[in-house]
C-alpha cells in the first residue's frame, strides 16, 4: 500500500457540553489535522494523489468552514448569542470533541472522493484524536 499525508493547520474555538473540566468553557486551540490517504496502486503520474488536489478541496474547506470559528454543538445555549453578535460558527450535531472533529474532517474528505484512511487532529502539541473510519468505508 502507498500512503500520503498532508498536515493542515487551523485555529478554532469550542466548548464541551455535559463536561465537568475546563473545556466546558469557551476556549480556543491551534489545531493541526493530518489526513492520510492510501492506495494499492499509483495513478498515471506515479502518485496516490497530487498534494495540490488535497489542498484545493480539503484545506480550502477547513479554511472556509472551520478556521477561526467557534465549533459548537447545535443546541449549545450560547449559539443564539454568538449569532446575534455575528460571530462565525460551525455547528455540529455532536459535542465538538477532538474525536468528533477528526471524524467530521474524515467524513468530508471521504465524501469528496479521496481514499482517506485516517484523520488525526492535534488539539495541543501533546494531545490528538484519530478517526480511521469503519469497516467497509
Amino acid at each position: 500500500m502507498f500512503r500520503v499525508s498532508r498536515e493542515i493547520d487551523f485555529c478554532y474555538g469550542h466548548r464541551l457540553l455535559n463536561y465537568d473540566g475546563k473545556c466546558r468553557h469557551l476556549h480556543g486551540h491551534n489545531g493541526r489535522v493530518v489526513i492520510t490517504l492510501e492506495s494499492a496502486e499509483l495513478d498515471h503520474r506515479g502518485m496516490v494523489i497530487d498534494f495540490s488536489e488535497i489542498k484545493d478541496v480539503v484545506s480550502r474547506w477547513i479554511d472556509d468552514e472551520l478556521d477561526h470559528r467557534m465549533i459548537l454543538r447545535k443546541d449549545d445555549p450560547v449559539v443564539p448569542v454568538l449569532k446575534q453578535q455575528g460571530e462565525p460558527m460551525f455547528l455540529m450535531d455532536a459535542n465538538p470533541t477532538a474525536e468528533n472533529i477528526a471524524k467530521l474532517i474524515y467524513d468530508f474528505t471521504r465524501d469528496h472522493g479521496f481514499p482517506i484512511v485516517e484523520a488525526r487532529l492535534w488539539e495541543t502539541p501533546r494531545c490528538y484524536a484519530t478517526y480511521g473510519g469503519e469497516a467497509g468505508d
